[in-house]
């Protein structure tokens, strides 16, 4: 059996330079991302905005190049003070990522996953310095970051995302890192669909990645609904590991999604594997006050 799952943790990406969280405050952060400072709203961030030693801080955001304005009709717009690039790049350690402002305030990349970026690389460095060939499968993949970190790592990656858009991206990201040529299957498909044809073909991998939404729509225009689908997909992601598997890792920005019960799914679907089962919150460092944004959740499993 595995180990008992840990209390959550918060674990936190403070190793950038290129990307910062300056300041955060009435449901708006001010980010850095290279050359250009953006303010976006954050629906976690429901304390004041303070100012100079603890005053209120000025009604207004300064020092912006782009700022999201929310509309009450859902979605909003970009306001931009100067002519930005269309995109732009950022890097961290070896990988480069496009930046590119989108019209749902996202820019591409989530900073924070930098922490598991890291965990997942040590692990696949590790096992590649074993003798061992280390295949991964990204599901949920968006413009895949994960994918570009675990290939950086040693590793072959199949990466899954139903948005077209997303998987060329991602090509994009990985030829930014220098990895145009790496071991990678980019593939543009629903993700439950995909598993149950990789499990007919006889594929198995090492490890699995996945970021699933808590709403969705496949390639074909399946819908997804986490609460719905989340043990269904993860019972055949099960059946796809390896028998010697590396480590399971599941992000989720589910608000309403706990740590513990990922954790829970965790040690349902593997814990008779043995292994170590872990479970808490990625956050960001706000440099201003030197809080944290808590920015999502994780589970890991691992041998």
């Amino acid at each position: 059996m595995a180990e008992p799952a840990q209390r959550p943790t918060l674990i936190v990406a403070d190793r950038w330079r290129d990307y910062q969280l300056l300041d955060c405050g009435d449901g708006m952060k001010q980010e850095r991302w290279g050359p250009y400072n953006l303010v976006r709203p954050d629906p976690q961030i429901i304390w004041p905005r303070r100012g100079a030693e603890g005053q209120a801080a000025p009604p207004k955001w300064e020092g912006w190049d782009g700022y999201y304005h929310r509309s009450d009709q859902g979605g909003g717009r970009w306001e931009f003070r100067r002519q930005l690039p269309d995109h732009w790049t950022i890097s961290y350690d070896t990988l480069t990522f496009k930046i590119r402002p989108t019209s749902f305030k996202h820019t591409g990349l989530f900073p924070e996953q930098a922490v598991n970026w890291e965990w997942f690389g040590a692990k696949i460095r590790s096992a590649k310095a074993a003798g061992r060939e280390v295949s991964v499968l990204n599901l949920f993949g968006y413009t895949g970051a994960a994918t570009v970190a675990a290939a950086a790592a040693g590793a072959s990656v199949c990466h899954v995302d139903a948005a077209e858009g997303m998987v060329k991206w991602c090509r994009e990201n990985a030829a930014l890192s220098g990895l145009a040529q790496a071991p990678i299957r980019y593939i543009a498909d629903d993700c439950l669909k995909f598993a149950r044809r990789e499990l007919k073909r006889g594929r198995r991998y090492d490890a699995i990645i996945m970021d699933p939404p808590t709403y969705g729509r496949g390639s074909s225009g399946e819908l997804w609904r986490l609460e719905d689908h989340l043990w269904e997909l993860l019972t055949e992601c099960r059946s796809l590991l390896s028998d010697q598997p590396l480590f399971f890792l599941i992000n989720a920005y589910t608000a309403r999604l706990s740590p513990t019960v990922v954790a829970n799914l965790l040690v349902e679907l593997l814990g008779a594997r043995g292994g170590a089962i872990t479970a808490g919150e990625v956050g960001l460092p706000i440099q201003r006050d030197g809080k944290v944004l808590p920015c999502g959740i994780y589970g890991r499993w691992e041998a």
